[in-house]
């Protein structure tokens, strides 16, 4: 697994693999790419700008026009969907490895596929990731070290601390509100919007 990716599977994986290098080029890293629904789904795609710093409505529009193009061409979903692009947010999923380490010292929340040590959900302070391993240190104190493969959720938890770092990494110019675009809405003749 590329730690710089996240992990997914199926019609995400090859989402990922279709979209993340135009997104590089233009200095932006996926989080996370879900599709939900069957009859017309909408294709979330999470982003983070390549620098760290906070991503602007500006900057979901660009990355929409962008994916919506190459999916166009690609054409990996049949029929009609919607794209909705969006900023991680605050309290944001933690996907890859450097999450983990970038937000080490924060509180988050996991919750693995196959139970570790009897438990499948434990929260504490993030203490990074290393050679697949996510590591928590836990409210009694022990620390849970969790396969980031075996990682079916995990999350940031809003805490005055990260709302404060948050408010750090905002550009000056820029508000750093969680925005979202949505572009690819059927329109009534039935085609795609983008």
């Amino acid at each position: 697994m590329d730690a710089d990716l996240p992990a997914h599977s199926g019609l995400e994986a090859r989402l990922v693999a279709l979209v993340a290098p135009t997104l590089e080029d233009m200095g932006y890293e996926i989080v996370r790419i879900a599709v939900l629904g069957r009859e017309s789904p909408t294709v979330q795609i999470m982003a983070d700008r390549a620098d760290g710093s906070l991503i602007s409505v500006e900057d979901c529009e660009r990355i929409s026009h962008a994916v919506g193009a190459v999916l166009d061409v690609e054409d990996p979903i049949p029929g009609a969907w919607t794209l909705e692009v969006s900023s991680a947010g605050i309290d944001r999923p933690l996907t890859r490895a450097k999450d983990w380490n970038r937000f080490a010292g924060h509180q988050a929340k996991a919750e693995v596929l196959v139970p570790i040590d009897g438990r499948r959900r434990f929260s504490g302070v993030v203490l990074g990731a290393e050679d697949g391993i996510a590591r928590l240190r836990l409210d009694d104190g022990t620390e849970a070290a969790l396969p980031l493969e075996e990682i079916r959720r995990a999350r940031l938890v809003l805490t005055d601390a990260l709302i404060e770092a948050s408010a750090q990494m905002a550009r000056p110019a820029e508000t750093g509100e969680e925005e979202k675009s949505k572009v690819g809405e059927e329109d009534p003749a039935g085609r795609k919007l983008h």
